[in-house]
């Protein structure tokens, strides 16, 4: 499959590659992303030496990986024996040899499942990157790991002699849209953007899960074959993702049990409550965690301060996970297909794709013409209404979005309209704001132009999230 999209990752690395010095890059993203493609295929012409770390795996074997990898790239070189984490660095960098004009790549995959216990892997990567890559001109080492935690809390924030030695990094996002529709063209799948939408709604853009797709099949047929086959991929995945993230994955999938089953956003008290977990340190590793592997967000409601940070469940295949697939015994083969258009159906699809619009607030932003304008995105719940998205801007206005998803266009009602009206009239008062409230409608298929369609400040469609 062909590299498709990631254009800003690819300038960055073609501006480490023609930089006058050694440079450090650590790429950072969730499992099945797509980082080592990215890697692998953006840095291919330069590649020197690569090598992946193997999952709850000891020293010794991580080690005899090494001098396997070691050997098959460097078949006529003559290296020190390698019995240690030390000498198997020492081993290459005599590999690497001489300086040349052009940079040697050197790929670490999978970096925290290395730092096994009293192994001296971190030590040994140090001391190779300060002693011997960083005095040099032609080094690129780059490492990548799915646990995002552990790449922040101990490369990026490295306290010991790894402290600022990082001189770029990527935390490598899922597809937008846009680059879901390229890839979905590269492959001739023939996919409208109704087709892409659904899918997106069920897998996100994880580019590992957009390959399990099938040819000449509808985003439903694949969506119900990946729900209902012999091997039940998305009913799988959930188990192995979070096991292969955190080592005691328990709490996080409580937290997010707990967040799936919201709409608006937890505060801290309440979703631990929820969860059954205590209020403690412990808890607050495994929420950051979360975070930082892309599975939640945590942000302030509109008039709020950080004291009253909220948590919301932005994973997509994770909320449809909860919805359809956990603790279900499916054996209906047409399983998905007949859930279409069942009122459990439609709450998720609402969900779903309120949760899109949030992954794709540049492009709502752009949509508005307001791009340039400085914006602050949140979301704000009263005693009896809430808004599912605040735009507050610089220039004295904010867009209260009210977000639809529906198979056809939206009929904004006389009541409806009415509905809306208190809702600005609840968050005007709430707020005490001064500035000029427009209403923004984001509907998966736009507007009817009936009822009050014409009281409407600004329309945003499924195309516009395609920017």
């Amino acid at each position: 499959m062909e590299l498709v999209g990631r254009s800003n990752e690819l300038a960055v690395f073609e501006s480490l590659l023609s930089s006058p010095k050694s440079e450090f890059l650590a790429v950072l993203g969730r499992r099945r992303v797509g980082k080592t493609f990215l890697i692998r295929n953006g840095f291919a012409s330069h590649m020197k030496f690569q090598f992946t770390g193997m999952a709850n795996s000891g020293y010794k074997l991580q080690l005899q990986n090494f001098r396997t990898a070691i050997a098959a790239a460097f078949p006529e070189k003559h290296f020190v024996p390698i019995v240690d984490w030390a000498s198997a660095f020492t081993a290459l960098s005599q590999c690497l040899g001489k300086p040349s004009k052009t940079k040697k790549v050197v790929f670490i995959d999978e970096l925290p499942w290395l730092d096994t216990p009293k192994s001296g892997f971190m030590q040994a990567l140090e001391y190779f990157w300060n002693s011997w890559a960083s005095a040099r001109k032609d080094i690129l080492l780059v490492v990548c790991g799915s646990a995002s935690s552990w790449m922040v809390n101990k490369l990026i924030n490295n306290k010991g002699g790894l402290h600022n030695r990082v001189t770029e990094r990527i935390h490598l996002k899922p597809f937008t849209l846009k680059e879901c529709e390229a890839y979905f063209q590269a492959r001739g799948m023939g996919y409208s953007r109704s087709h892409i939408m659904q899918v997106y709604m069920v897998l996100g853009g994880i580019p590992f899960y957009l390959d399990q797709l099938k040819k000449g099949k509808s985003a439903a047929q694949n969506i119900n074959a990946l729900c209902t086959d012999k091997h039940s991929f998305l009913q799988n995945e959930f188990k192995t993702l979070y096991q292969s993230l955190f080592k005691k994955p328990e709490g996080h999938i409580a937290l997010i049990h707990a967040l799936a089953k919201k709409k608006k956003g937890l505060g801290r008290n309440e979703l631990l409550k929820a969860a059954g977990l205590p209020n403690g340190g412990g808890s607050t590793r495994m929420l950051d965690e979360l975070e930082q592997s892309g599975f939640i967000r945590r942000y302030h409601g509109f008039g709020k301060t950080e004291k009253d940070q909220l948590y919301q469940l932005t994973d997509l295949y994770t909320l449809f996970y909860f919805a359809f697939l956990h603790k279900k015994n499916i054996t209906n083969p047409q399983y998905w297909l007949h859930l279409i258009d069942t009122p459990t159906f439609r709450t998720w699809s609402g969900l779903a794709f309120e949760k899109v619009c949030l992954l794709h607030g540049q492009q709502i932003l752009q949509s508005l013409g307001i791009s340039g304008i400085q914006t602050h995105i949140s979301a704000w719940q009263g005693k009896t209404a809430q808004i599912d998205l605040v735009i507050d801007r610089r220039d004295g206005v904010i867009n209260l979005c009210e977000i639809k998803y529906t198979a056809e266009p939206f009929v904004l009602t006389h009541k409806y309209w009415a509905e809306l009206e208190n809702k600005l009239s609840q968050f005007r008062a709430a707020t005490n704001t001064k500035k000029a409230l427009f209403t923004t409608l984001i509907s998966s298929y736009g507007l009817q132009k009936s009822g009050s369609w014409q009281q409407v400040h600004s329309l945003i469609e499924m195309d516009n999230l395609f920017l």
